[in-house]
């Protein structure tokens, strides 16, 4: 009874913050920071793996269908006349009514024995934005009094829903309703990463990120004292998935990964840096770092280092030998080497850190059948196409599928085809130069399919030095954060599907101010695209 009450109430904030989400202030992006995090962190670490431990593989599919049904929806009607906007709206809302039912019934499956409070506790916090929503939406087009209807049969449908859901439990039990809730998991996801309120404040200036980066903080401390108090209060039969693992791979990763940062540094103060005239050496930058080499041989073990080494030499030989540019350069360059280490190559790896882990999370689920390494490598070429990973969100995801259970042959393939198999980066070779990168990897898979690449962990630290590993990387992607705000510090996962046709353009810039440089080459450290 109690989360229906705590429901109902986080749908009465949605007028009280309606003034402030209007007014563009800095409370509005603190809050949306906040949700956006602590929400979306809810989701990908806990609820969506327990999910697929019920629903299976299938269960991704709903969950896309959650995410990305409402933005086509949008874009369909989107070009037609007021009356069409009108009925769209019309059925938004009877949709968001009756999601409702389902709101009510979820809270209900949270309160059996075995089943995780974190559900209802996902359902309360959406229902924030969703009340917002509801006011932005209908308060400008029938005023205050339809508005507040609204609100009033939104928590009528909730109780309707959670008094039914204690009457039919049978009928509403994960395993009976796991898609359907896996599509309202997509629904909250929507929410989350579409705020309504988004083209009303688009902050261009970037004025209120200071204050998105705190209430993300604030939201990040949320998620992680929860997920610690489910873990220890919880004895799960599955100990290989979920917030669990999770917070073991980044107490493994933490002190490796800011080594990596020390030798990043440390090598861009000895002139080794994105903007040296060599392309091989740029190559060498993109592909390896050379820091991502030293996750892989401590972690992953040296069988893996070597594979990766040769395989990353081969290919930045064709890359360097075919003169094919880099998509995606860095921007800018700072002065001090630290701020490189520690403040932009930070900005650049922790989205892509974070990213790999969370989807090593999912798709390595021992719930997934992906057990067929052809599977898994036609599954990853699927991920690695639209995106462009960097070399150290690379070795985690390959680190985190090895930990998962996956295939040499992925991990192999993981090493070798993240940081260049993209859509970018291809537009950037012509189709022999496309032909020679494929046969590379192809060679690669060859390889790890008949040489035994043990997996073995050749540094092992102690839980203090892994502890204080973990606050210190905590501290450099929260800092990273409070700098970008968390929708930007996220939105760089998506730039290269967005500018994938004009990457040629980037390069073409970045080949000639590398030419330019030749002939100024104290003017370094003020590069720009």
């Amino acid at each position: 009874m109690l989360y229906l009450i705590a429901s109902c109430i986080a749908l009465l904030f949605g007028p009280l913050f309606y003034r402030y989400f209007s007014s563009g202030s800095g409370l509005q992006k603190g809050l949306d920071g906040f949700i956006f995090v602590s929400l979306g962190g809810l989701v990908l670490i806990h609820i969506l793996p327990e999910l697929l431990q019920h629903g299976g593989f299938i269960t991704l599919f709903f969950v896309l269908l959650g995410v990305w049904g409402p933005t086509a929806s949008e874009k369909l009607f989107h070009r037609y006349s007021n009356i069409t906007h009108n009925i769209t709206l019309t059925l938004g809302i009877g949709g968001l009514l009756l999601h409702t039912m389902t709101d009510g019934g979820a809270m209900v499956l949270a309160q059996q024995e075995g089943n995780s409070t974190l559900l209802a506790l996902g359902v309360i916090m959406h229902r924030l934005p969703v009340g917002v929503a509801i006011w932005w939406l209908l308060k400008p087009q029938v005023g205050t009094r339809w508005a507040s209807i609204v609100l009033a049969a939104m928590m009528l449908l909730t109780a309707v829903g959670y008094f039914a859901g204690e009457q039919l439990l049978t009928q509403l039990s994960l395993e009976n309703t796991v898609y359907l809730q896996a599509f309202v998991t997509g629904s909250i996801l929507h929410v989350v990463l579409h705020q309504p309120h988004g083209h009303q404040q688009e902050d261009k200036l970037g004025k209120y990120q200071y204050q998105a980066g705190i209430g993300s903080l604030l939201g990040l401390g949320l998620l992680a004292l929860l997920l610690l108090m489910d873990t220890g209060g919880h004895e799960h039969a599955h100990h290989n998935h979920g917030p669990e693992q999770f917070l073991s791979w980044l107490l493994t990763i933490s002190p490796v990964l800011l080594a990596s940062y020390v030798i990043a540094t440390t090598r861009f103060a000895l002139g080794l840096r994105p903007s040296h005239q060599s392309l091989a050496l740029r190559w060498l930058q993109r592909l390896a770092g050379p820091e991502a080499l030293l996750v892989t041989l401590l972690l992953l073990g040296p069988w893996f280092a070597v594979y990766q080494l040769f395989g990353l030499l081969a290919i930045g030989v064709l890359m360097t030998v075919t003169q094919v540019e880099i998509t995606d350069p860095h921007p800018s360059q700072p002065n001090s080497a630290l701020r490189f280490g520690f403040g932009q190559l930070v900005d650049r790896s922790a989205p892509w850190i974070i990213l790999s882990l969370v989807l090593a999370n999912l798709i390595g689920h021992p719930s997934v059948p992906l057990e067929n390494p052809a599977l898994q490598v036609f599954i990853l070429l699927l991920v690695f196409l639209p995106m462009r990973f960097c070399n150290l969100g690379t070795v985690i995801l390959a680190l985190a599928l090895a930990y998962s259970g996956w295939s040499q042959i992925a991990v192999a393939f993981t090493l070798l085809a993240a940081p260049v198999l993209s859509i970018g980066q291809l537009k950037l070779m012509n189709w022999k130069q496309g032909l020679m990168l494929g046969v590379i990897l192809l060679a690669g898979l060859m390889v790890a399919d008949q040489v035994a690449l043990s997996s073995t962990t050749t540094l092992i630290l102690p839980d203090t030095v892994n502890m204080i590993g973990l606050v210190a990387i905590t501290l450099l992607f929260g800092a990273s954060l409070l700098r970008l705000g968390p929708r930007q510090f996220l939105s760089r996962l998506m730039i290269n599907i967005k500018s994938a046709p004009h990457d040629h353009t980037k390069a073409h810039d970045h080949g000639h101010h590398h030419s330019h440089a030749k002939a100024h080459n104290s003017e370094h450290n003020h590069q720009h695209k």
